[in-house]
């Protein structure tokens, strides 16, 4: 049944005058809106019962603030209707006319600000500030159980213009033009700005994408005349054993795919493109603050000022409210911090155990019965390490964002708003550390840490670590990128969109028998759709079901598509030397990504809170500091991990043209030999680490090379190593400080507002003032008159 005829204490629950209309603002083109938000608990028959009273006591409250409450039975769930009164949305803009935040523009701006966004927001605000005689809270009440959840309504005509302009595959077709005034009519500045930014970035991937594929087009071209791939492939030269169980000795040039694959990603075009990303993250921020301006500016939110808003809610909801104070604490900060490095470390530990791993699984395929995990033991513990480093960012995130809260929490924050910055720094700390740590490790350790023939460093004194192909560490880097990116990316958009529809599914196939004994309105006023008639109970009833059977939203929805953003943009920025294809990557997924967040928003989930907002917040400074790391990072891959330096090195000091004048051989010609260093068998430490290999497979070897710098006689570094490592500390330097004074200059060449964004602003100030003068002068006039 819909309705009870319970006793008096049941009265508070009846359904209020059903002909009254709430009236809306004359200027916002939706239908009149009959309900704000939908409460829905479980169905409790006994009146004595904590939860029922609880229930009873926070409709009570509502009610004696007049917002209306209709409630409705159905398959043993209770819904609660909540209508707010309109003298709450005009003290609202009153409040708003007379702050700061609205006194530059035309007073036209906040007879226009009460949209049905704000008005959600408001309803929203009041409602998770509403306390009951025990001093709980509805947040309280719905971890408690008293409530089930809590949810506002999609508006039917906005959400079918919506799918037929945006929220569609079909509109993948449309690329980079998305309708974001309507999204912030609909859903709210905040969630419009977080669709124009990543419409902004995707536009932006195009050049980058464009030239990451000229710089990969670029190596592929010398692909076959190159003569590093040449030599490898070519060689005579016996390589040292990778591992101490059942490795042998092996031929240079069994590794010849290999060092092919490396040249297409460690060539000379990589050191351009990695500064030319540099340069692109600090043009794509400056270009996105003036792309930000111009729909800040339409949308009348520029001056708009967080904490007046909220000031101006507190009063709407309770007029004797004080304001919350701010307040430190260097003793919570002190435990946090600690606590947050307590978590880094952890994390750090993680990688730690992930490179034992990737150790003890080239050990294992090494002593495989089959020729062919022995021969690629190296290459599949690679790839298996970076899938295993997949897994583990799939843990962490769910781990991390416990944490971070908890974190928030113990903090003690002012306000919501100040929770969210604080969670977002700290969530994304975690995730940038689980993400790249391994990544760091990879780059800048791997094979440099190993030791040599004779004096390996060993985990546990027992197994050797890995080492670096002779072409170079660089593809590794790619290898460990490329997995965890597209596996990232493609993973994550199927189960993103396939979960909620699946649960869709399933939610609507349950209910559809519940519904069919609703059966059909046939009343006129409920068929039409701008009738001012409240519906009756059986369409209201379908409404909150259509929009009950969606999937949960949260007030961190949307941080969680910000943050997937946010990441993918460290890994398109960080490590890009070692991998050009990124942009591109990122550009096809971005392109379907706008669309599938759409649709889910639109069609698959509870509509989520409008919230009011002129920027994207703390991920501005997050993405500058990013690009800041992508000078560093890339600085160092090609300065350290890359073979830039000592291949300029060979060329111009050690090679056959910089030895003679002759101009028969390429000038890097013996290269990689002149990387390799020699270990005698008659050395008895070199002899203790080999002997059993060599004896057990039956070769007769008395040497084989390993990649380092070192004297073939005492196996100690030569000048070569030292002039090189000099040189690429001084390239790094130099790297660093050029790109980052082309940075400083990008940001001061391009003003964070473009000048008709000032000029509108400055006439609105103008006619502001104006008016306030022939006001002020009417004012003058009538008093000199009554003297």
């Amino acid at each position: 049944m819909f309705f009870t005829d319970r006793e008096d204490e049941m009265a508070m629950y009846e359904l209020d005058n059903a002909n009254d209309t709430l009236l809306t603002p004359q200027h916002n083109s939706y239908n009149p809106r009959l309900f704000d938000y939908v409460l829905v608990a479980d169905k409790v028959e006994d009146m004595e019962d904590q939860t029922f009273k609880k229930q009873d006591a926070f409709i009570g409250e509502l009610k004696q603030k007049n917002i209306k409450v209709t409630r409705i039975e159905h398959a043993g769930k209770v819904f609660f209707g909540i209508c707010a009164p309109e003298e709450m949305f005009a003290k609202y803009k009153y409040l708003l006319k007379v702050s700061d935040a609205c006194n530059w523009s035309a007073e036209q701006k906040c007879e226009s600000s009460v949209s049905f966004c704000t008005r959600i927001r408001i309803v929203h605000f009041v409602l998770y500030n509403t306390f009951i005689g025990t001093g709980e809270s509805l947040d309280e009440l719905l971890c408690e159980g008293a409530f089930e959840s809590i949810f506002c309504l999609h508006e039917k005509q906005e959400q079918k213009k919506l799918k037929k302009k945006w929220a569609s595959w079909l509109s993948v077709l449309k690329l980079f033009r998305q309708p974001v005034t309507d999204v912030k009519d609909y859903f709210g500045e905040k969630v419009a700005l977080y669709y124009l930014w990543l419409g902004w970035y995707t536009r932006m991937l195009v050049p980058a994408a464009i030239i990451g594929v000229v710089v990969f087009l670029y190596g592929l071209a010398f692909f076959n005349t190159s003569p590093l791939i040449h030599e490898v492939c070519d060689s005579n030269t016996i390589m040292c054993p990778r591992c101490d169980i059942r490795c042998s000795v092996w031929n240079l040039s069994d590794t010849c795919t290999y060092a092919k694959v490396s040249q297409l990603f460690d060539n000379e075009g990589t050191v351009a493109f990695a500064m030319f990303m540099a340069i692109w993250a600090t043009l794509f921020l400056e270009l996105w603050k003036r792309h930000r301006a111009l729909y800040v500016s339409k949308w009348k939110v520029f001056d708009w000022c967080e904490e007046e808003e909220e000031l101006i809610l507190e009063i709407v909801n309770n007029p004797q409210c004080k304001p919350k104070e701010f307040r430190h604490s260097y003793l919570r900060s002190i435990v946090v911090l600690l606590l947050v490095t307590l978590v880094l470390v952890v994390i750090i530990g993680l990688t730690h155990a992930l490179v034992i791993c990737r150790v003890l699984t080239a050990i294992l395929l090494s002593q495989s019965s089959w020729h062919f995990l022995r021969e690629r033991a190296s290459t599949i513990a690679m790839l298996s390490g970076a899938v295993l480093h997949y897994i583990t960012i799939q843990v962490m995130t769910r781990v991390n964002k416990l944490v971070a809260f908890k974190l928030c929490e113990f903090e003690k924050t002012r306000s919501f708003a100040a929770t969210e910055k604080r969670f977002t720094v700290k969530m994304f700390t975690f995730q940038f550390f689980t993400l790249f740590s391994s990544l760091f490790y990879v780059a800048f350790f791997l094979g440099r840490i190993n030791g040599y023939p004779g004096n390996y460093v060993r985990i546990a004194g027992k197994w050797r670590l890995e080492e670096c192909h002779p072409s170079g560490c660089l593809t590794d880097l790619f290898i460990q990128m490329a997995v965890i990116l597209v596996l990232k990316q493609t993973i994550n958009n199927i189960f993103e969109f396939t979960v909620p529809w699946l649960k869709l599914c399933f939610r609507r196939t349950k209910a559809k028998p519940m519904r069919r004994k609703c059966g059909n309105c046939y009343r006129k006023a409920c068929r039409e759709d701008d009738s001012n008639f409240f519906p009756c109970d059986l369409c209201n009833l379908r409404n909150w079901l259509e929009n009950y059977d969606l999937s949960d939203v949260d007030a961190f929805s949307l941080f969680n598509e910000f943050l997937e953003m946010v990441l993918q943009f460290s890994f398109t920025t960080i490590f890009v030397a070692a991998f050009p294809l990124a942009p591109l990557l990122a550009l096809i997924n971005n392109i379907f990504e706008i669309r599938l967040d759409a649709i889910k928003m639109v069609s698959l989930e509870r509509r989520l809170v409008p919230k009011k907002t002129n920027d994207i917040g703390v991920w501005t400074g997050i993405l500058e500091a990013v690009g800041v790391m992508a000078v560093i990072a890339n600085g160092l891959v090609i300065g350290i991990t890359s073979d830039f330096i000592p291949r300029l090195v060979y060329r111009y000091h050690y090679g056959p043209c910089a030895v003679s004048n002759s101009t028969n051989l390429d000038c890097m010609t013996g290269y990689i030999n002149n990387t390799l260093a020699t270990a005698f068998m008659s050395n008895n430490r070199v002899k203790d680490d080999f002997k059993e290999l060599i004896t057990d497979n039956g070769y007769n070897v008395t040497q084989c090379s390993y990649k380092d710098y070192r004297s073939d006689e005492d196996q100690s570094l030569t000048s070569q190593f030292w002039l090189i490592l000099a040189l690429r500390f001084a390239f790094v330097i130099l790297f660093e400080h050029v790109v980052v004074m082309c940075k400083f200059i990008a940001a001061w060449f391009i003003p964070d507002n473009p000048i008709r964004v000032k000029n509108e602003r400055l006439n609105d100030k103008l006619r502001r003032l104006k008016k306030e003068l022939n006001e002020a002068k009417g004012t003058y006039d009538s008093r000199s008159t009554e003297v």
